[in-house]
């Protein structure tokens, strides 16, 4: 985890995930740290690379939330075939994995939270940010799945331990390095930290 301070200023959180599936890199934890790399304010960020691994990744990202804070929180993932960046609207209360997570766990057809509820909305300003990385010429749309995998899982469960909070924040998925350059993706989750830091001191 890396934290860039600035005194008396808003916190963003943002997360990306290790490497998963038999790959070397996760485009998504490679682009946070180019972020985090040239990153001049104007918030705190704080940057933070989740385990591919059912309830522990939501579980980490719901422990860095209550240790930094944060007013925004944008979590990252690689959604393979995708060629834009795509924030998401919803998490559903449903676990049904295509592979097994990096801990060996394959949950089929499950509930994430027994007791939840069917989803949760985001609270990102989706088409804010659609429209802030369409104007820095990164190809990006608004998404309606998260899917089933640990992405959504992560998604679910930290909008869970938002909800009665004023707390911004989502799940932004990114493309693969196939379709995007690491750059590319790096220019459009700046542009999406941008619209979500106007949004949460508009709120």
């Amino acid at each position: 985890m890396t934290t860039a301070r600035s005194a008396e200023q808003p916190t963003v959180l943002l997360t990306g995930f290790e490497p998963f599936g038999g790959a070397n890199a996760n485009n998504s934890w490679d682009a946070v740290q180019l972020v985090a790399r040239d990153w001049r304010g104007p918030a705190r960020l704080v940057t933070a690379c989740l385990p591919v691994e059912f309830s522990r990744a939501g579980d980490t990202l719901v422990e860095l939330i209550d240790e930094h804070a944060p007013d925004l929180v944008i979590a990252t993932g690689v959604a393979g075939g995708r060629t834009k960046l795509t924030p998401e609207r919803v998490a559903i209360n449903l676990a049904d994995a295509r592979i097994p997570d990096n801990a060996g766990t394959q949950p089929l057809e499950k509930a994430i939270v027994d007791d939840g509820p069917d989803a949760y909305f985001t609270r990102l300003p989706v088409n804010a940010m659609v429209g802030r990385m369409t104007m820095a010429e990164v190809p990006a749309e608004a998404s309606l799945s998260a899917g089933t995998y640990v992405c959504n899982d992560v998604m679910y469960r930290m909008m869970r331990h938002v909800a009665e909070r004023g707390t911004i924040a989502g799940f932004i998925h990114v493309p693969d390095a196939e379709a995007l350059p690491l750059e590319t993706i790096a220019a459009g989750l700046r542009a999406a930290v941008e619209a979500g830091l106007e949004a949460s001191t508009a709120s």
